[in-house]
């Protein structure tokens, strides 16, 4: 397995990895899903896009943009998800491992996440194991799919 930057061609996968985790409702804030235009669109506007490609197939990606403007504009902010199919075989790990790579690389300072569901444990250990630092808990703070709220762990890594 590598990771890189993705390419046109990794767009189909990206979108279907990506829809799942939103349909799941359990840990991205987006409720909308992604069709090739949207999709075409959102991973466009990213200030990097990072896949895991497997024997030519797209199993997982990240997304890297500033989490805020100005004299905040050193702060990234970046998403995961890895397809169902593959998930805990540590590519989300070294997905991270790769964002923070790029993230320095591109000159941000910190790499932050606004809104890690703090139910979400296997996520929440692997930051930690990486140097993230959480910063509290807004207490409901994510919408869940089905409805009730729960807690939400913002975190933080210098880079």
């Amino acid at each position: 397995m590598i990771v890189r930057e993705y390419q046109a061609d990794d767009l189909k996968e990206m979108i279907a990895i990506w829809n799942e985790v939103v349909e799941d409702g359990i840990a991205f804030p987006q409720v909308e899903t992604l069709d090739q235009t949207s999709g075409e669109a959102f991973f466009g506007e990213q200030t990097y896009c990072g896949v895991a490609e497997e024997e030519g197939n797209v199993i997982g990606l990240y997304i890297l943009h500033p989490n805020n403007v100005g004299r905040c504009g050193h702060i990234c902010n970046a998403s995961y998800a890895v397809s169902s199919a593959c998930r805990g075989r540590h590519i989300g790990e070294k997905l991270v491992k790769d964002c923070l790579v790029q993230a320095k690389r591109l000159g941000f300072g910190i790499l932050q996440f606004n809104a890690v569901v703090e139910s979400n444990i296997h996520a929440r250990h692997l930051y930690e194991r990486l140097g993230f630092v959480q910063l509290g808990t807004i207490p409901k703070g994510f919408r869940m799919k089905d409805g009730h709220y729960e807690n939400i762990c913002p975190y933080y890594h210098e880079l």
